[in-house]
């Protein structure tokens, strides 16, 4: 059976679709390793400065490709221990979070933060997508915005409580009724 032109069109579309993804794949790569990555490290460096924040600005380049530039606020002892024995008390380590730029495969770019981490005390939670950005979309106005998010994410953990219950968990016929309607 020979398949007609009109027939084809829609599959050459497709391949045509595929190829302008695959290029851009290469050219998202290359805009990271001549110049993205960099700027990226510049301006955490720049704000972390300005702010006053002690942290650490790691380049990850275990995979090419793969690469990852990620402020860290480190680790430190949580305050918590475990007896190991008689007299003996081991610290709980603390990771203190991190906020990430990771290459993906495709190489656009995934914003992400790592929240703390105490060590045997639960399960860490996973971490937190802020976005994925084509390395065009990615402008410092941005950049600004995730370290600011990170920071608040980073504080509410520390600072911990229940006071203020999870909008799906206020008690009340009209409140729950009235977010249903917003929804809608």
């Amino acid at each position: 059976m020979a398949y007609t032109e009109s027939e084809t069109n829609a599959f050459k579309k497709k391949v045509e679709r595929y190829k302008e993804i695959l290029e851009n794949t290469q050219r998202y790569r290359e805009a990271w390793q001549t110049g993205l990555r960099q700027t990226i490290i510049d301006r955490l460096k720049e704000l972390a400065e300005a702010g006053g924040l002690e942290c650490e600005i790691e380049e990850r380049n275990d995979i090419e490709n793969l690469e990852a530039v990620v402020l860290t606020l480190g680790h430190s002892e949580s305050g918590l221990g475990e007896p190991v024995g008689g007299e003996l008390r081991r610290d709980l380590i603390k990771q203190n979070g991190s906020l990430g730029y990771q290459q993906l495969f495709n190489g656009k770019i995934l914003v992400l933060i790592n929240f703390p981490y105490i060590e045997k005390y639960g399960q860490p939670q996973p971490p937190k997508t802020i976005a994925i950005y084509r390395p065009e979309e990615l402008k410092d106005a941005y950049i600004l915005r995730h370290i600011e998010t990170f920071m608040t994410d980073i504080t509410n953990w520390e600072d911990y409580d229940d006071d203020l219950p999870e909008p799906n968990q206020r008690i009340g016929f009209k409140m729950n009724f009235e977010q249903d309607a917003k929804a809608q």
